[in-house]
């Protein structure tokens, strides 16, 4: 066993994968040893296990799982990238698919095939079992955002009218409940959901008490269709740790748990941090042309504003060419103003996604970033000014740059305040376009006032 991978040799401090352990396991793989392949990778949790194949080419990530055969942990395929999942669901044949299936939760199992084409769907569908293929076919039923997606069909449920004897009984003699849950639901005889008992309630109580007795009646419960997005935000706002999930009757079908929420959560906060930054649902592992597409779309309207920023300079040629220290001190202003406007936009999209601002607080928090605003324009235009005044000997120009900074430092914080707030009110999500709009704001509006003042003044 001295190949046997330790967590030492399997990360390095910054917790990524070692070049080296990741070079046997390739060596292994293209000499086609089975033994050494199991030997490195038998002790691997199912996540780390998954960092490997994203690590390994796309060969060897198929090699390997038929080299370890049974002995792959399956369960490593749900913690894989999309772009990844889905090359490795097409080079699988449907039987190891299927026999992999069968053995994951329902949410993983749907996870994995979600993207298939149907008729692949079908194909495996109807070599799981037919208990199982009826959940995992009504989880692919929901939206792919959803509660009803996202929940795992398998918890223990009981009827009020049992004592915690019996509950215990059946929670050591039913074989096909999960293997681990935190919460114990309470239904009726129509499956309704009543209460949930925790788990730790229940050891701790007599064992004559009813479960009546012992259940919450007041709880959290999402419905089938509740968006990931609000999952996640009232799991961290009511600090979760599970929650049950009703149909449109009010009956239990499942049950959501932390350790898929802080799934969500860094999904989340990846792709508001994408969107901030122009770009789609990317990974490292995507291709070049995918890549090329998810960023283009804004590369584009960015141009676009960009050519709509220019034609203002267009307007002020003349000006232009009477002072040559314009064209030198114009990219300044709109520099100021474009990261002022999105260090704002950042503070604000950020508070949208985590509902701390709306309508309750919005004017509050917009006067409070006109005040912001308006403080550091000052600020920067006597900063600006006595440089300018310096550099170029012009007391004129100096009060210009300074003026112009104070409307566009004010400017930038009205608009990254103001625009995400109003995509939101529109439906439309702020990280996605609030970019563009809060850097073409500040751009016109530090040109339009820079080179329109020095206009007036040259006058």
């Amino acid at each position: 066993m001295a190949e046997s991978a330790a967590i030492e040799d399997i990360r390095d401090e910054d917790g990524l994968l070692q070049p080296e352990f990741v070079a046997k396991v390739s060596a292994a793989i293209a000499a086609a040893d089975a033994e050494a392949a199991r030997r490195l990778t038998d002790d691997l949790h199912e996540a780390d296990l998954a960092d490997l194949i994203m690590a390994l080419n796309s060969d060897e990530r198929v090699r390997l799982i038929e080299l370890l055969g049974r002995d792959f942990d399956v369960e490593a395929l749900a913690e894989l990238d999309e772009g990844v999942r889905d090359e490795l669901m097409e080079a699988l044949p449907n039987p190891v698919i299927a026999s992999v299936v069968g053995q994951l939760d329902t949410d993983d199992a749907a996870y994995l095939i979600e993207d298939m084409d149907e008729a692949d769907q079908r194909e495996i569908l109807a070599s799981v079992p037919a208990e199982e293929r009826v959940a995992l076919t009504r989880a692919l039923d929901y939206p792919e955002y959803s509660a009803g997606r996202l929940m795992q069909t398998e918890f223990v449920a009981v009827p009020a009218f049992w004592t915690v004897r019996q509950t215990l009984d059946h929670l050591r003699r039913d074989t096909e409940l999960p293997e681990s849950f935190l919460e114990i639901y309470v239904v009726d005889p129509a499956f309704h959901l009543i209460g949930v008992v925790p788990l730790s309630r229940l050891l701790r109580a007599p064992e004559h008490a009813r479960i009546a007795s012992l259940m919450d009646e007041e709880q959290q419960v999402f419905k089938v269709d509740d968006d990931q997005e609000d999952i996640a935000f009232r799991f961290e706002k009511y600090n979760l740790f599970s929650a049950a999930v009703v149909d449109e009757n009010n009956r239990l079908v499942g049950s959501l748990t932390i350790d898929d929420v802080v799934d969500i959560i860094q999904e989340e906060a990846t792709e508001e941090i994408f969107h901030l930054g122009g770009v789609g649902h990317e990974e490292l592992t995507a291709s070049v042309w995918s890549t090329t597409k998810s960023r283009f779309a804004w590369l584009l309207v960015n141009l676009a504003t960009a050519i709509l920023a220019s034609s203002v300079i267009a307007l002020f040629d003349a000006t232009i060419q009477q002072m040559v220290a314009l064209a030198v001190l114009m990219p300044i202003v709109a520099s100021m103003g474009g990261n002022a406007g999105t260090q704002t936009m950042t503070v604000a999209v950020r508070a949208i996604a985590t509902r701390n601002l709306g309508r309750l607080n919005a004017l509050r928090v917009i006067f409070r970033e006109c005040a912001v605003g308006l403080v550091n324009g000052l600020l920067f235009a006597a900063i600006m000014g006595a440089f300018a005044i310096w550099w170029f000997g012009s007391d004129g120009l100096g009060i210009v740059i300074g003026l112009a900074m104070i409307i566009n430092l004010l400017a930038a914080a009205l608009a990254g305040i103001i625009i995400p707030l109003t995509l939101d009110w529109l439906g439309v999500d702020p990280a996605v376009a609030s970019g563009v709009f809060v850097t073409t704001v500040t751009d016109v509006v530090g040109f339009f006032a820079f080179l329109g003042l020095a206009a007036l003044w040259l006058h």
